[in-house]
Order: structure tokens, then sequence, then C-alpha cells
């Protein structure tokens, strides 16, 4: 049976470009990007987004996010699935990873880079937003199948609602 799906999209968090020598893909996440990693955890925490799978790009800075915001959701541990084909994924790449996804995870989580995500979100929602740093956005698909989305970017494609869009600053403010 078909049945309704979440689609969280959780960019990371802000990077250091302190170190010119690193790669790109080995850059760090600076003091602001850390506070904004465990603020964004705490978020998810309250909000309840536990996702049922999570999948990661590979990149230094996504995975020090991950580490930081997930660690605020204890008791809940989340399993990370790192992939080197979500850094800096186009809408299409992103597409492709969650037409794999088994049907037994109807809520996942992925946890990528711009402007990737920006157009993933607008090409999903028709909703043209601002996705910064450390940004997560839920999105309600459905009634579909997770195969559905290799049909992207086609009018065919699955298409969702964003239900919410939480940025770090504006949580600042609250």
């Amino acid at each position: 049976m078909t049945e309704k799906k979440s689609l969280l999209l959780f960019r990371h968090a802000k990077s250091s470009w302190g170190d010119p020598q690193l790669a790109d893909q080995d850059r760090p996440l600076n003091d602001r990007g850390r506070k904004a990693a465990v603020r964004m955890g705490r978020l998810m925490k309250e909000e309840q987004l536990i996702p049922d799978l999570v999948l990661s790009s590979s990149s230094r800075r996504t995975r020090e996010t991950a580490e930081l915001a997930f660690a605020e959701l204890a008791p809940v541990s989340l399993s990370v699935h790192y992939l080197d084909e979500l850094y800096e994924a186009e809408p299409a790449g992103l597409a492709a990873v969650l037409s794999r996804v088994s049907e037994l995870f109807p809520a996942v989580l992925l946890l990528g880079h711009n402007p990737g995500f920006e157009e993933f979100l607008t090409l999903l929602t028709g909703e043209h937003l601002k996705f910064p740093t450390a940004a997560i956005a839920v999105i309600e698909l459905g009634p579909i199948q997770w195969s559905e989305f290799s049909s992207l970017p086609s009018s065919s494609a699955p298409q969702g609602r964003l239900q919410r869009l939480w940025k770090p600053k504006e949580l600042d403010r609250d």
C-alpha cells in the first residue's frame, strides 16, 4: 500500500573558510556553525522531527552537523548513512537517491548542500525560498512510493507541500 511520506531537508551548518589549503569537501564547521547545528538538533527534539532514515553527504561539514545535531536527540539515536553522491548533489541526484529508498522508511532526512537543496525544495513545492545554512525543511509527500522520484523532473514527479522551514537565525529571535 502506498502511504504518505515525509521528506526532511537539512542543510549543513556554516563551514569555515579559514584554511585555503583544504579541499572543499574537507572544510569543518566554524563556531557559528557548531552552535547552529546544536540548536537545530534541539529543535528536532522539541518538534519531534525524528526520521526513519538519514542519508547524508560525506563531506566533513555535513558529518559534523549530523554529529552535533543528532547528539541533542538523546536518548534517541539516529544511524546516518554517508553517501558520496550527495556531496553537492543537484535535484536529479537527490531524486535518484530517494528513488532507491525502501518503503519501510516513510520519513527520510537528507543532509546536504546548496544550491541543490534550494532547487529541490522549489521543484517539489513550487515555493522559491532561501535555504540558509543549518535550515531544516519538512515536506509532506504522498501518498507515493519513493521509487516515483525516478521520474523527476517530469510533470508526473512527486509533488509536496512545505509544512515548515526553520532557519537558525529566526529561532534565535524567539
